[in-house]
């Protein structure tokens, strides 16, 4: 690998320091860059040329890491030194010893689908991509809101409701778990739908299947949120409708433990 750029969480010291430390000793064997994972502006003029990204932090760098590279396919490495770290691959203390092999191209890629979600009222905002999941929810006030929600443009249901997830198989160990849905194995391509506490209507999440475009349809008379990944929001008017498919694009996790590791780490979490 020639070119190796490092993301950090900017509040974590102890990733701010082993960014440094990574990319100062990194530099003694290939070209590196380092920068804050929440400059995305700033890491995706740094992105070309680039073979591989470290994420250090946790489940929630992996998603602006994941935001930033899709476009280029690039092989992320996730460091752990957050709380959950379902995505990541390595702990803090784990880098110094797997590094070389990993620099020799060691590993397998796993490719995660991620999402699209447009807002065809607002035709200037560019489509957002999201790893995890694209939630339609209620804003601040304690009140219901209802979701019109059409799969391939055929009505499905209304719910009234906090909101609905649309997740993937990664994000199916996210809000959507906490909400009630199943876990779904990470390399599966099927979009997830689930309610967030539903009144008297459809309370069951589905699977669905990996092309079918979901249409959302937000009625409230106080304010309603787009979140993307949740770290990226948007308000909802009355009526504003609001689009998710499958990506064009994947994540690409560099992983050097065997596949069936993910069932270890959803046991132990």
């Amino acid at each position: 690998m020639k070119k190796v750029g490092v993301l950090f969480h900017p509040q974590i010291p102890a990733a701010v320091d082993l960014a440094r430390k990574l990319a100062q000793d990194l530099n003694l064997q290939t070209l590196a860059w380092l920068c804050s994972a929440w400059d995305e502006d700033e890491a995706k003029g740094k992105i070309p040329g680039t073979d591989l990204v470290l994420s250090i932090g946790g489940d929630g760098t992996m998603l602006r890491a994941a935001r930033i590279v899709a476009p280029s396919a690039i092989p992320i490495l996730g460091i752990n030194l957050g709380h959950l770290g379902f995505i990541t691959e390595l702990k803090g203390e784990e880098v110094w010893d797997k590094m070389p092999a990993i620099l020799a191209g060691e590993g397998w890629l796993d490719e995660r689908a991620m999402l699209k979600a447009e807002l065809p009222s607002q035709g200037s905002t560019a489509p957002f991509h999201a790893l995890n999941d694209v939630v339609v929810a209620r804003g601040a006030k304690a009140r219901v809101i209802r979701v019109e929600v059409a799969i391939d443009g055929l009505p499905l249901t209304t719910y009234k409701a906090d909101g609905v997830i649309v997740a993937t198989a990664t994000g199916s160990t996210g809000y959507s778990l906490a909400a009630g849905g199943p876990v779904i194995y990470p390399q599966a391509k099927e979009i997830l739908l689930t309610p967030i506490s539903p009144h008297l209507g459809l309370a069951t999440p589905l699977i669905l299947p990996a092309e079918t475009v979901l249409g959302l349809k937000v009625y409230t008379d106080h304010r309603a949120l787009l979140s993307v990944d949740g770290q990226i929001e948007l308000e909802l008017h009355d009526g504003e409708e609001v689009e998710v498919g499958r990506s064009p694009y994947v994540t690409r996790c560099l992983r050097i433990k065997p596949p069936a590791f993910f069932y270890h780490t959803l046991t132990q979490r």
